[in-house]
């Protein structure tokens, strides 16, 4: 007869093993599934049995309830516990990014309600608790990472930066920092790299965090890097600087790395203008506030726009006082209001004058801010705009106009009034836009600027851009004309008859630069893909294609690196919701927290 069988060798017989696994075979342990309770089974499965009808987070209620009036032989057999087969890691990785992307509070997990939920939809789902949740988040994470890290090897050719700091409730400081750049298949690119707390806003922590975060991905060929008018800013600048140099990264001695968000300056110019007429904006803001101030007066009001048959669907609304595009949207709507307010017996002067030349920066605003396409040649193009704007309104007749554009004029030479302080990469960009190029430039320039102080910009755009051609030729110099005609001077000892003479006629030396600036415009005709037009035209200009392709990824505006801080209607990148993993792991180790919160978070 043989020997009776052991317990292990008639391990896992029992259904009740769908809902335990083994911890240790020779302590004989076991663990709950769905509340991680160790249990004995040294004489069967009868104690795990009796802990399954127990577990308040079994969610396969109806067969505890059928555990408690039919025998145990009943319970292991029913067929309640026969779950289907599902893709474990699947259904897990789903529910990872689900709380991810909603910012969900770890404990949720645990919520009696999604128990409830997920054993409906996926009985043999095994749910985890919270402490494992978070181990998933940080796991995804650095497969992300290593995604991402493998994509910016093989796509990242100069990378152009975006940072922007932000103060949450509780006081804590944070900073983000993006990455643009335009990959093989010329489609511009933009990936958060870094989502993390500071111990304070100035410009060294800022440069410091950079650089830290810059040697972690493996970037060290940094182009730009744009951040807003802060004076700390300039600080922080000037210390990364010195490190971009030591990587031998930058290009033109690092003399236009640092870029001013434009839209910050668009800000600066529109607020001083306002400086002399906020009685006008004060008013309208104090009609709208008695209009909204309660059920009755709304109703009146709505009554007099439908009296009116003014056609704007739209109801008046208030600014918010920091933000000067909110006032303009609040002064435009009450102008398409004016007759109900007349009806009101509310009249005042609306300032008529004042929306178009308002509209003009709040359009530059919303073009230059868009970070899913090319900013860069807009930068130049919308700031010489603005600025001959500004001089043909200071010679308004209407005092209100011409004292607001006076007070802008003021903060634009600022910026942008000294041939000095402009961006060179950026006027370059400019002339890589093929309906634009040199030609545009020039006229640009001398629509800015008088005589002598024109003249030398256009001088020092060209040697720029000569310049910066030269790097990206390796060092080599195939433009100038007096080096073609030395190289035909070697050759001619072997070209007794002058043939050189012909080639050198018909240009076939000319460098691509001289090439492509000697090409007619492209027609002005149409919506242009300028990062189409380089793919297509790439195999003409090999070496200017490199250079656009980093010049024109620049971000002239630090809204992608803003936008990451704002809640309402973001759109984030596959690894942005996993940059928070520096608070995670922080959290992780102090076990998440009592009730699972997400402390601090913004």
């Amino acid at each position: 007869m043989p020997p009776p069988l052991s317990f292990d060798s008639r391990k896992n017989r029992s259904k009740v093993w769908d809902h335990f696994t083994k911890e240790s075979n020779e302590d004989k342990i076991a663990k709950c599934n769905y509340c991680d309770r160790l249990i004995k089974f040294e004489s069967g499965t009868s104690a795990m049995r009796a802990h399954l009808c127990r577990c308040q987070n079994n969610p396969d209620k109806e067969a505890r309830k059928k555990q408690k009036s039919n025998s145990s032989t009943n319970v292991v057999s029913s067929p309640s516990l026969a779950k289907p087969k599902i893709d474990q890691e699947a259904c897990w990785n789903a529910l990872v990014k689900m709380f991810i992307a909603m910012e969900l509070p770890f404990r949720n997990i645990e919520h009696e309600a999604l128990r409830e939920f997920l054993s409906i939809i996926a009985p043999s789902l095994t749910v985890y608790s919270r402490t494992t949740l978070a181990r998933h988040i940080l796991k995804l994470w650095d497969s992300e990472k290593a995604k991402l890290k493998k994509f910016l090897s093989r796509h990242c050719h100069k990378v152009c930066l975006t940072t922007n700091m932000w103060t949450s409730r509780q006081n804590l400081g944070y900073m983000c920092l993006t990455a643009h750049f335009i990959d093989n298949n010329w489609k511009l690119q933009k990936k958060i790299l870094n989502f993390c707390q500071v111990t304070s806003h100035s410009g060294k922590t800022m440069a410091k965090t950079v650089e830290h975060c810059l040697s972690s991905w493996g970037l060290n060929r940094v182009l730009s890097l744009t951040v807003d008018n802060a004076s700390s800013n300039d600080v922080g600048i000037q210390y990364l600087k010195k490190r971009l140099m030591s990587w031998n990264s930058l290009v033109m001695k690092g003399d236009y790395v640092h870029m001013r968000c434009c839209a910050h300056i668009l800000n600066l110019i529109v607020k001083d203008g306002f400086k002399e007429n906020i009685d006008v904006v004060m008013r309208i803001r104090a009609a709208i506030k008695y209009v909204r101030s309660s059920p009755s007066r709304l109703s009146k009001f709505k009554a007099c726009v439908e009296q009116q048959n003014i056609e704007f669907k739209g109801l008046v609304c208030l600014d918010v006082e920091t933000r000067w595009n909110s006032t303009y949207l609040m002064l435009e709507a009450a102008l398409k209001h004016q007759k109900a307010f007349e009806e009101l017996e509310m009249q005042d002067e609306f300032v008529h004058g004042i929306l178009p030349f308002l509209k003009l920066f709040y359009d530059a605003t919303m073009r230059i801010s868009g970070s899913s396409y090319v900013t860069s040649y807009m930068y130049m193009f919308e700031a010489f705009g603005i600025g001959i704007k500004i001089k043909q309104m200071c010679a308004f007749k209407d005092v209100i106009i011409s004292m607001m554009a006076e007070n802008m004029k003021k903060k634009y030479e600022k910026y942008w009034g000294n041939p000095d302080r402009l961006n060179m990469l950026l006027l370059i960009a400019l002339v890589l836009h093929p309906r634009y190029k040199l030609k545009f430039m020039h006229w640009l320039i001398n629509q800015s600027f008088d005589g002598v102080v024109a003249s030398n910009l256009k001088d020092k755009v060209e040697s720029s851009i000569r310049l910066l051609f030269e790097k990206y030729n390796g060092g080599r110099i195939e433009f100038e004309a007096n080096s073609q005609e030395a190289r035909l001077n070697e050759e001619a000892s072997d070209d007794p008859y002058g043939y050189n003479q012909f080639f050198k006629s018909t240009g076939s030396h000319k460098s691509e630069l001289s090439k492509y600036l000697e090409e007619s415009l492209e027609e002005n005709q149409g919506d242009l893909d300028v990062l189409n037009w380089w793919k297509l035209n790439s195999g003409r200009f090999p070496i200017l294609s490199n250079m656009a392709r980093d010049l024109l990824a620049i971000p002239v505006s630090t809204v992608a690196s803003k936008s990451a801080f704002s809640t309402g209607g973001r759109v984030l990148d596959a690894i942005v919701v996993l940059l928070h993993h520096k608070w995670w792991k922080h959290l992780f180790a102090r076990k998440i927290g009592s009730k699972g919160e997400l402390h601090h978070y913004p």
